[in-house]
């Protein structure tokens, strides 16, 4: 084999080991990222902290994201795609007789719980007294219900709710669960008032949404009664 063959394969196969250094030590970061936002919240959240709890030096953070503001734009962008994938491996592999809209939402109640979400949560709401914050979140709401829908179209490619009706409904369902999410950091469903509600919503979803794969059929329309025949007084 000539010499420069050796090299080459010996050059790229170095080149995929620090690619894969790099990646790993990215991830690290991220992770580290939505760690210290929800235990430390976005004033409390500094590279510092991050490379620390990735366990990376300081010049390597500063090598892959100089900034915080970098660093958590990245992070952003890993926590709603890893959001999404994880939700529908999940939802893959769920018993067939869970595998419906009830199945769907009791997910995706989980993912409002976790702690991916909440790292999410404190950027949505420190962002309110954040401008250069506000500015890299201003459409994560948007981005966050536009990932929900494009995963129902393929969940429940059956639906015959109308595109319209069906981008409200989850808007709805969206804001209600942002709102039942910040209930629950703060007492996690002590008293069982977000299941109670939960159970209700599943009910009607259940009732407007056909499982994947069927179609939803309009029930069956009762024949009409035949008109009695006229009674005729026999002449005298």
């Amino acid at each position: 084999m000539p010499v420069t063959t050796r090299r080459s394969r010996r050059l790229s196969g170095d080149r995929r080991t620090q690619e894969e250094r790099r990646s790993r030590t990215r991830a690290r970061l991220l992770d580290a990222t939505m760690e210290c936002l929800v235990d430390l919240g976005w004033s409390g959240t500094s590279t510092t902290e991050v490379a620390r709890r990735a366990g990376v030096s300081r010049g390597a953070q500063q090598h892959h994201y100089p900034t915080k503001m970098i660093l958590v734009a990245a992070a952003l962008e890993h926590l709603l795609e890893a959001q999404r994938l994880a939700y529908e491996a999940a939802f893959a592999v769920l018993p067939q007789e869970r595998r419906n809209v009830s199945g769907a939402l009791d997910l995706l109640w989980e993912v409002f719980r976790g702690r991916p979400a909440r790292a999410l949560m404190e950027l949505a709401v420190a962002a309110r007294t954040d401008d250069e914050l506000r500015a890299l979140c201003s459409d994560l709401n948007e981005r966050i219900l536009q990932a929900i829908l494009e995963t129902f179209e393929r969940l429940f490619p059956a639906s015959t709710v109308p595109p319209d009706v069906v981008e409200t409904m989850l808007r709805a369902l969206f804001a209600m669960f942002v709102g039942l999410s910040i209930q629950n950091a703060l007492d996690d469903d002590a008293e069982g008032r977000q299941e109670a509600v939960l159970r209700q919503v599943k009910d009607v979803a259940q009732l407007i949404v056909p499982e994947p794969g069927h179609p939803k059929t309009a029930p069956r329309a009762e024949p009409e009664p035949e008109p009695a025949p006229e009674r005729t007084t026999p002449a005298p």
